[in-house]
């Protein structure tokens, strides 16, 4: 899909901000590029649609040489999101998502149809189409910048720092929302950050350079295990948990299957008992077909205790869940991050599957910390 072959970027007064690149990418991978600033990364990635022209070596995508095809066009087949998304403040939304499909000539309807299919994507409703960006949060504008990029159907998307500028929570609830998008449409992503954690949750592979050159390429796992040097050591940290059992990878190998649940018609009388019986003070609210609604705690009941209400009248319906093929560190990182208690695992489908409480971890985190099991030791000592 893309392929670097010796490129090199010599800027005037001779200063190599890229050296001999050369790496391939296969068709729907997630490509993070990251390193300390002025590695040439995004150099790297504004050479793909020609913002920045190589010296040297040759760009190729689906087998094309980029070089010889018109810079425009070249443009208008690539998506492109950065983090000053820059939404025209006098276009409507649906104007905003449809700029390129309105350059290669769609026709009125067609555009808008595609705007409604991708504010869908986004849990987005159509009544958005006709707002303008001053009248939505900076998640939201982002979101549109990103969907901005996927309007034409773009095969590649290059993504510059694009969650950089939002606040913690937004930026996870985004990354998570884009990981899932990009699985589903199948794009091949290019994505420049200097975030670690951001390339270790979103990457398929990660791309690690230093001063223009390339130093490691690899899967996130490949990297956390096998640093190729010193340099990489210090730039993923130390501190960030390594997988201390190779066996334990996903959330699914770590979670209870059998969370406690009740359905949305239950009374509030019916809460109480199952928390009771069941020694929680919350429970997660599923549907016939286990489909996670949200869930229902005891301060809330508390609140409504006076009214004759079911579970369904007044649950929360803001759950943070993670995928069942999650990673683990990422949960534990979610979790320490929103100092949450718990965190419901769902299917693809959105369908409750498991949850991971904190006291699920512990024995993970343990072995992070003391690295070996008592036998390793009393081998040890006995050798």
């Amino acid at each position: 899909m893309l392929k670097f072959d010796h490129v090199t970027k010599v800027y005037k007064g001779g200063k190599t901000a890229v050296k001999d690149l050369n790496m391939e990418f296969l068709p729907g991978e997630f490509i993070v590029f990251i390193g300390p600033s002025g590695c040439g990364k995004t150099t790297t990635m504004k050479m793909i649609n020609r913002l920045i022209e190589p010296t040297s070596g040759s760009i190729y995508i689906n087998g094309k040489n980029i070089l010889e095809k018109d810079p425009v066009q070249l443009r208008r087949e690539i998506g492109y999101v950065i983090q000053q998304i820059g939404l025209f403040p006098h276009m409507t939304i649906q104007q905003n998502i449809s700029l390129i499909p309105k350059l290669l000539k769609w026709p009125e309807e067609k555009r808008r149809d595609r705007a409604k299919e991708l504010l869908k994507l986004v849990n987005m409703t159509e009544d958005y189409l006709d707002r303008y960006p001053h009248e939505l949060s900076g998640g939201q504008q982002q979101r549109i910048g990103v969907l901005r990029a996927l309007a034409a159907d773009q095969p590649l998307i290059l993504m510059d720092e694009p969650f950089g500028a939002l606040d913690p929570i937004t930026r996870d609830s985004l990354q998570d929302e884009f990981k899932k998008l990009q699985k589903t449409l199948g794009k091949t992503i290019v994505f420049v950050t200097h975030d670690m954690d951001e390339a270790l949750k979103l990457a398929d592979r990660i791309v690690i350079m230093r001063d223009g050159q390339l130093v490691q390429i690899g899967t996130p796992d490949e990297i956390l295990r096998e640093p190729a040097d010193s340099f990489v050591e210090e730039f993923i940290g130390k501190e960030r948990l390594l997988q201390a059992r190779p066996n334990i990878q996903t959330v699914e190998q770590v979670m209870n299957p059998k969370p406690i649940t009740i359905t949305e018609d239950k009374t509030l009388s019916e809460a109480i008992q199952i928390m009771k019986e069941q020694r929680v003070d919350s429970l997660l609210v599923v549907d016939q077909y286990q489909i996670l609604k949200g869930y229902i705690d005891v301060e809330m009941i508390d609140q409504n205790r006076r009214k004759s209400v079911s579970v369904g009248d007044i649950l929360a319906t803001e759950v943070f869940a993670v995928q069942k093929d999650s990673l683990v560190r990422e949960s534990i990182r979610q979790i320490l991050k929103r100092g949450m208690k718990y965190v419901p695992v769902v299917d693809e489908l959105q369908r409750l599957v498991g949850i991971v409480t904190r006291a699920s971890l512990v024995d993970i985190v343990y072995d992070s910390i003391w690295g070996d099991s008592e036998e390793e030791l009393q081998e040890k000592h006995v050798g």
